[in-house]
């Protein structure tokens, strides 16, 4: 073992707790191989080799994690992603395997699935960011306070949710943010929601190039109201999708929708509060150029809703993106918008990897 390594040991067990210690360590030659010796016993023993992806995604595709790890409290996420960010080193955070579509090859580096799943139900919310976003509102409904009745029916996790800006109905989550505790250079602290930098569907965590953060959990500002009035307003967002989306597996929605008020006045049978309000949903677009149905291999887009992808049985990750990269181009084609994908795709779509 080198001495670098031997040093860092040193440094660990003297506290290997702390963050601020953590922040130090050098980039580290030997990959993640070599990084697993700075993590806790009991850290690392939970940490497996060559996972398939498929088992954690609501798509039921993906290549192997070369690394990965399901962290069930907040300290073990927070001692992993300190280590990888500190180290230099490969690594994502999974929550409930939404909204992502991981290639055939698998990721690189290190997956962690974050699985921690507490919360302090009031006024103030404290939740962690493995916490199921549905269950989350269920229980804050029970509790008479109000705010995320547009996640019903919404898969994944609250961090999935905060990086993704997820909403519905004009509801979005980044509505009722007041704090996120973020891992960020090794570091772990409370910050505004002004560091998320929200926007339709969006964050900071979703963009490319920027340093590598971990969500932990968040602070959410909710409302009281009576239980009946909540109940009866997520009961109907719940219909809805009951009645337009897909029971095959799938992502969720897989484009954003368009603002664009110039398309939105020329569709003549885009609905009226929709021309108003200058949004065009995509899967407005992609049923006008008739996706609906269209298959390649076990990928299909949904028959009930034209902006889903779906495993019809069998898929492959390549399958999936193809058939949306069909979509993308009939759209582009025929109204000359170039749709964004709400879906991350994750890991190597060029070689294998484990």
């Amino acid at each position: 073992m080198n001495s670098s390594v031997e040093n860092l040991i040193e440094l660990l067990t003297q506290k290997h707790s702390s963050l601020t210690q953590l922040s130090s360590l050098p980039a580290l030659a030997g990959g993640w191989k070599e990084a697993l010796t700075l993590l806790a016993p009991a850290t690392r023993a939970l940490v497996r080799r060559a996972e398939p992806m498929s088992r954690h995604t609501s798509l039921r595709v993906g290549g192997a994690a070369e690394f990965f790890i399901a962290a069930t409290t907040p300290d073990v996420l927070a001692e992993v992603a300190a280590v990888a960010q500190r180290s230099g080193l490969p690594h994502f955070v999974l929550g409930a395997g939404s909204n992502v579509c991981v290639s055939d090859a698998g990721i690189r580096g290190m997956v962690l699935q974050n699985l921690c799943r507490s919360a302090e139900i009031a006024e103030l919310t404290c939740v962690d960011a493995g916490h199921n976003l549905m269950e989350l509102f269920v229980r804050t409904m029970q509790a008479g306070l109000s705010g995320l009745e547009f996640a019903v029916g919404i898969p994944g996790t609250v961090g999935g949710a905060l990086v993704s800006n997820a909403g519905a109905y004009r509801a979005n989550i980044c509505d009722f943010v007041q704090e996120v505790d973020v891992v960020e250079g090794g570091e772990r602290r409370w910050v505004g929601p002004e560091w998320m930098e929200f926007s339709y569907r969006d964050s900071r965590l979703r963009r490319m190039g920027g340093p590598p953060a971990t969500l932990i959990g968040a602070r959410l500002k909710l409302r009281p109201a009576p239980k009946t009035e909540i109940r009866i307003k997520a009961k109907d967002f719940q219909i809805q999708r009951i009645l337009k989306q897909p029971w095959e597996p799938s992502a969720g929605s897989w484009f954003k929708n368009v603002y664009d008020c110039a398309l939105a006045e020329s569709l003549p049978t885009l609905p009226p509060a929709m021309k108003q309000a200058g949004v065009v949903p995509a899967a407005y677009l992609s049923e006008a150029c008739g996706c609906k149905g269209f298959r390649i291999g076990g990928a299909g887009v949904s028959p009930r809703h034209a902006n889903f992808i779906v495993n019809c049985g069998g898929a492959t990750a390549d399958e999936i993106r193809r058939t949306a990269e069909h979509v993308k181009a009939l759209v582009q084609t025929r109204f000359g918008i170039l749709l964004e994908e709400e879906v991350l795709y994750v890991g190597d779509w060029d070689e294998a990897i484990v």
